[in-house]
């Protein structure tokens, strides 16, 4: 976990807030290259989600929402994390979150914690100039309640029938009692949410398939199949408006942890907002002429969470000619850059060609372009930011009009004309 922590900062992939003001409790910025692996794990989601399916559709709906939205939620009365203080070092903490032994984790004295409180999640803010009950408003906590109160609206407008989906990418804000290890656990953070509305008998099918459907996507997307299971909940553990849900759970470095969440909301959602809001939320199915609330499966997903299990996964070290190498072997799909085109050294009559290929390339793939340090040292440093491939522009490409290729985990050179270049790569990317 430290070597992943270390590469981050060092490569651009995430810093800590207000880094020069000695950062700010567990929130982090995604520099250069950080900010494209997460666009492109969020871009792999929707992808899977929305743009291969014909049964589901996008939203992006507002962060600050209507106040009664949260009481019909049950977000106000019951979005809430047991708290106790440590009464020999004033730390705090989740209850549920301490170990077994009873001792803190942070002074290590034994059987000094207060009662347990509940301690609201969601943080208030004021709409407007005056500071009032009657102008108070939430950060919103979660994406799928703005997906639940357009319900109606997106689906008379996309003339949608019962399964389908709405789906979302979206900041989420949560006060945790204890945010940490590194941006798995944070106050601020990007959920993936889409809400699947099923006719209500069709509910547990529906589970099930998007269970497995969610589990196989991190497989497909690098995640090694011994690192990643499914924990059904058991009935103590299920949210109040959910008949079953089943976390995929990764191996990080401290333990099994979430993932991502697959619910079975039932008709919990689309019930408290008709009856809050005083609008009708049925759907009427002309065929047999049923009226009734769509039932929910809810796959629910941190892009923060995925980032960090995908760098995990990927990251990697092995000895080459006596070297120590760093590589991410993340799939190509997530590579920040997909491409770096590099000459062999900085002779002028290089620049020509490169700037060329590097100019064709850009439209299509996300690239870099180095020239800085030795040809060798330059491919390490792809390497260590799961760069896929390497195009070097070397002498012999002023004669032969080629140049090599070099694939990142086999780092087999295959050489290739300059003018086959651009449809190579974008081929390996399809």
């Amino acid at each position: 976990m430290e070597r992943v922590v270390n590469l981050c900062k060092r490569r651009g992939l995430v810093f800590p807030s207000s880094d020069i003001y000695g950062g700010f409790r567990s929130t982090w910025d995604y520099g250069p290259l950080g900010v494209l692996l997460k666009r492109n794990v969020k871009d792999a989601w929707w992808r899977s989600m929305v743009q291969l399916r014909d049964d589901v559709v996008g939203l992006d709906s507002a962060i600050l929402m209507h106040p009664r939205v949260w009481e019909a939620s049950g977000h106000v009365a019951t979005f809430s994390d047991p708290l106790v203080d440590c009464k020999q070092c004033k730390s705090r903490f989740r209850q549920d979150h301490l170990p077994e032994s009873g001792a803190c984790p942070n002074c290590g004295t034994k059987g000094s914690f207060t009662e347990a409180r509940q301690f609201n999640l969601m943080f208030k803010t004021h709409v407007g100039p005056v500071e009032d009950e009657a102008n108070a408003a939430y950060l919103r906590p979660e994406t799928a309640q703005g997906i639940f109160v357009n319900f109606k609206n997106v689906q008379t407008t996309s003339r949608l029938k019962p399964p389908f989906g709405i789906a979302q990418v979206g900041k989420s804000f949560r006060n945790e009692i204890t945010p940490g290890n590194f941006i798995f656990r944070t106050r601020e953070f990007e959920q993936r949410e889409m809400e699947f509305f099923v006719p209500p008998a069709d509910g547990p099918k529906w589970f099930d398939y998007w269970v497995q459907a969610r589990h196989d996507w991190y497989i497909e997307h690098g995640i090694p199949e011994s690192s990643i299971t499914v924990r059904p909940h058991d009935t103590d553990e299920l949210s109040h408006y959910s008949t079953g849900t089943s976390d995929i759970e990764y191996a990080y470095p401290w333990g099994w942890g979430e993932l991502e969440g697959i619910a079975q909301r039932t008709d919990f959602d689309l019930t408290q907002h008709a009856k809050f809001s005083g609008e009708d939320l049925n759907y009427f199915d002309q065929e047999s002429g049923e009226h009734y609330v769509p039932h929910v499966i809810e796959p629910a997903a941190g892009a923060d969470r995925a980032a960090l299990a995908f760098l995990l996964s990927a990251y990697d070290e092995e000895e080459v000619n006596g070297d120590k190498r760093t590589v991410l072997r993340l799939h190509k799909r997530l590579a920040p850059i997909k491409v770096a085109v590099l000459p062999l050294s900085k002779n002028e009559q290089l620049a020509p060609i490169t700037s060329e290929i590097a100019s064709k390339l850009r439209p299509y793939l996300m690239i870099d372009s180095d020239v800085s340090g030795a040809i060798g040292r330059r491919y390490r440093r792809q390497d260590e930011v799961g760069t896929p491939y390497c195009v070097t522009v070397d002498f012999d490409s002023l004669e032969d009009s080629a140049v090599t290729v070099r694939e990142r985990d086999s780092m087999q050179q295959t050489r290739i004309p300059i003018a086959d270049v651009v449809a190579y790569l974008r081929e390996q990317f399809d």
